[in-house]
Order: C-alpha cells, then sequence, then structure tokens
C-alpha cells in the first residue's frame, strides 16, 4: 500500500509540473480559482446527467476534465497568492456537491436500468451499493477534517477523491467500450464503497492511536 501512496504522490507531482503553465495562463486573463471550482461543480453535474442516461463513456470523458478542474483551482489560487482558508473551505464545500450529483446519476439509471445485463441484480441492491459508495467517499474526507480539527494530521489510506475519481472514470470509460457495461460499472462502484469505507475505518484508527499517544506524552 506504500508504494501506491508514492507511487500516486509522483503522479500528482508531475501533474502539477504539467499544469503549471495552463494555471499561468489563465491566471493572466483573470480567472478566478472559484470560477475554476464552479466549472468543476457544473461539468461534474454534466457528468451525472450522462450517468444518469446510461452514457458512462460520455460521463468518464467528462470526469476527466472536472476533475483537472478541482487540481486547478488550488493550485491557481497558492500560484496567484489568492489561497485563503475561505477559498479552501468553498473548494471542499464544492467537491463534495460534486460527488452527490455524480452518484444520483448512478443512482437514477441503476435504480430502473439494473436489469438482464447486470445478471438481473435488484435495483434496490445497486442503489445501496452506491449510498455506501458515497457515504464512504464523505466520510474518508469527514475523518481527516475532523481529526485535523482535534490537531491530528491525519492523511492515511489510499482512496482519497483524486483516486476515486481516477477509479469512477476508468470504470466509466471501460463501461463504455466492453460489452456487460452495467457490470463493469457496478464493479467499479463496488470497490469505490469498500475501498473508501475501509479508508475511513484505517484513519478513524489512526486517529485513535495518534491521541492516545499524545495523551501518554503529557
Amino acid at each position: 500500500m506504500s508504494e501506491i501512496l508514492i507511487l500516486s504522490e509522483k503522479i500528482k507531482r508531475q501533474f502539477l509540473r504539467m499544469t503549471a503553465p495552463v494555471c499561468h495562463f489563465l491566471s493572466n486573463l483573470g480567472v478566478s480559482p472559484n470560477a475554476i471550482s464552479f466549472a468543476g461543480l457544473i461539468l461534474s453535474m454534466v457528468a451525472g446527467g450522462f450517468y444518469g442516461g446510461g452514457f458512462f463513456f460520455q460521463g468518464g470523458l467528462v470526469l476527466i476534465v472536472a476533475g483537472i478542474c478541482d487540481v486547478l483551482d488550488g493550485q491557481m489560487a497558492r500560484q496567484s497568492g489568492r489561497h485563503s482558508l475561505f477559498g479552501a473551505f468553498i473548494d471542499s464545500a464544492i467537491d463534495r456537491f460534486s460527488e452527490i450529483f455524480i452518484f444520483i446519476g448512478f443512482a437514477w439509471y441503476f435504480s430502473d436500468n439494473s436489469g438482464s445485463e447486470a445478471g438481473a441484480i435488484p435495483g434496490s441492491w445497486v442503489v445501496s451499493i452506491i449510498i455506501l459508495a458515497l457515504s464512504g467517499s464523505f466520510m474518508v474526507s469527514y475523518t481527516r477534517a475532523r481529526a485535523e480539527g482535534l490537531g491530528v494530521d491525519c492523511k492515511v489510506g489510499w482512496m482519497q477523491r483524486p483516486e476515486r475519481i481516477a477509479l469512477l472514470v476508468l470504470g466509466s470509460l471501460l463501461a463504455g467500450i466492453l460489452d456487460g457495461g452495467q457490470l463493469v460499472m457496478i464493479g467499479t462502484l463496488s470497490l469505490i464503497a469498500v475501498l473508501s469505507n475501509y479508508t475511513a475505518i484505517q484513519r478513524i484508527l489512526y486517529v485513535r492511536n495518534q491521541l492516545a499517544k499524545k495523551s501518554q506524552e503529557r
């Protein structure tokens, strides 16, 4: 797992270097980081609409652009000196709304269309998986935020937002080009549900241990 985290950080640093000129260009045009954040939200809503219609491949393509916006807004804020606590707060809130719209799209589609292609998996089961995936995604973010409020830096675990988006994009593109697209998408959502909740539990246990250490040091 540590090797995966190191690889993820290397990919992130390389991507930030590649997008730095784009950030400078947008900043010179007067585009604000918040505008990029809201653009990402709108694109996530569009992706959710594609997912709701069963257009997984198109949803994945739009989600790629939305994910790029999610990276650019913070990078632009730091480069332009517009970084602020409220800006970070808004960015985090928009990220949560973005995920809500994406998962609503999946729930909308699978509530009526989990039929023969998905091996007659009842829609209620698939929607339950989607709810678990969304809940796990929120718990990953919440446990980190709550831990930081208690003075604990909590970045452990692999299934953070960039990894969830990357997994969704990969699953969406594969579901759009392979036979049995519904099963591929359900498998992807199930994987996110399991790994995100596992990451949340990891963070809970990590915070418990860190707080116990702090208590012993006093």
